[in-house]
């Protein structure tokens, strides 16, 4: 069982912390347990009935008539307002859930159903990346344990891992070389492996090389592949040598090939670009790239124009 204070309520549901105590001393809607110390906490059951009592409020219905209910209509409501109200928000809330249940077919049936409308992409886009955004805070600041977070990423993984072997689309032959990979000691696998798929969507060529690559490996695939462009991720700090020497190194060990890097390392600080790296102000700005690629691909003539 998970152990909840009223701040971790606060960040998991959005109520702010006063109403939630509010709520209890006015109509005993959520009941704290008490240590031995009598210190509050709050427990896996009383953290889905505040989700799905915030839930309704926001839907409209009072707080004093929520009260009435039991647990088990309250919850029996909630499911049914997420049915027919599939709003982002709703659905967000209902992902939270899942990955706090360890939940695999609550967390299937909202992502298929937003696939099944909208597509892999958007599904990606406007679901998974706002939510993995509120793990990323709920992690931060402790309200979720590594054990929801594994959770909910090999999930998705497995989802962008069926996705790219079921993009079939084949490249053309003068089509554009791109080689991902993540440094040792980088976790940012999963956009990794979206861009993998969008490349290939766009009929780009595509090296997915993965994580935990050494400089010596990268260039050995270089020197094979010979990309137009590498792209990697610098997020969390390398262990062993400064952000400039390191990009220095990898611009060396790519040839030809444009760098093409984004994370917050390469934002926060103070760096000489190499003459063959770009900086990339993560997925919205490596967005307009792909689409800037496509445009002028598009623009290219044909061996017939010739």
């Amino acid at each position: 069982m998970s152990v909840y204070s009223i701040s971790d309520l606060e960040r998991l549901t959005g109520i702010k912390a006063h109403t939630i105590r509010m709520w209890e001393k006015r109509y005993r809607l959520i009941l704290p347990a008490r240590t031995e110390t009598n210190i509050r906490y709050y427990t896996d059951e009383n953290l889905r009935l505040l989700f799905n009592i915030a839930l309704l409020n926001r839907a409209g219905y009072k707080i004093s008539k929520l009260a009435k209910m039991p647990s088990e209509e309250i919850s029996a409501r909630a499911a049914e307002f997420t049915r027919q109200n599939l709003t982002l928000d709703s659905r967000i809330e209902a992902l939270t859930l899942a990955m706090l249940d360890l939940d695999e077919s609550a967390f299937e049936l909202v992502f298929l159903t937003y696939q099944w409308e909208h597509g892999f992409e958007r599904v990606i886009l406007d679901l998974i990346y706002p939510f993995l955004s509120k793990i990323n805070d709920l992690w931060l600041s402790r309200s979720i344990s590594l054990a929801h977070e594994k959770f909910i990423t090999q999930l998705i993984r497995r989802k962008m891992m069926v996705a790219i072997d079921t993009e079939v689309k084949k490249p053309k032959p003068q089509a554009l070389r791109f080689l991902l990979y993540l440094p040792e000691d980088e976790r940012q696998e999963l956009t990794l492996l979206f861009l993998c798929y969008l490349l290939r969507r766009r009929g780009i060529r595509v090296l997915y090389l993965g994580a935990g690559l050494s400089l010596a490996d990268l260039h050995e695939a270089a020197q094979s592949f010979k990309p137009d462009f590498v792209y990697t991720i610098l997020n969390d700090p390398l262990p062993r040598q400064p952000i400039q020497s390191y990009l220095e190194r990898t611009a060396q060990a790519i040839g030809n090939a444009k760098l093409l890097v984004s994370g917050m390392q390469v934002f926060v600080n103070a760096i000489h670009f190499p003459a063959n790296v770009q900086r990339l102000n993560g997925l919205p700005e490596t967005l307009q790239l792909l689409e800037s690629l496509k445009t002028e691909e598009d623009q290219e003539p044909s061996p017939s124009d010739e």
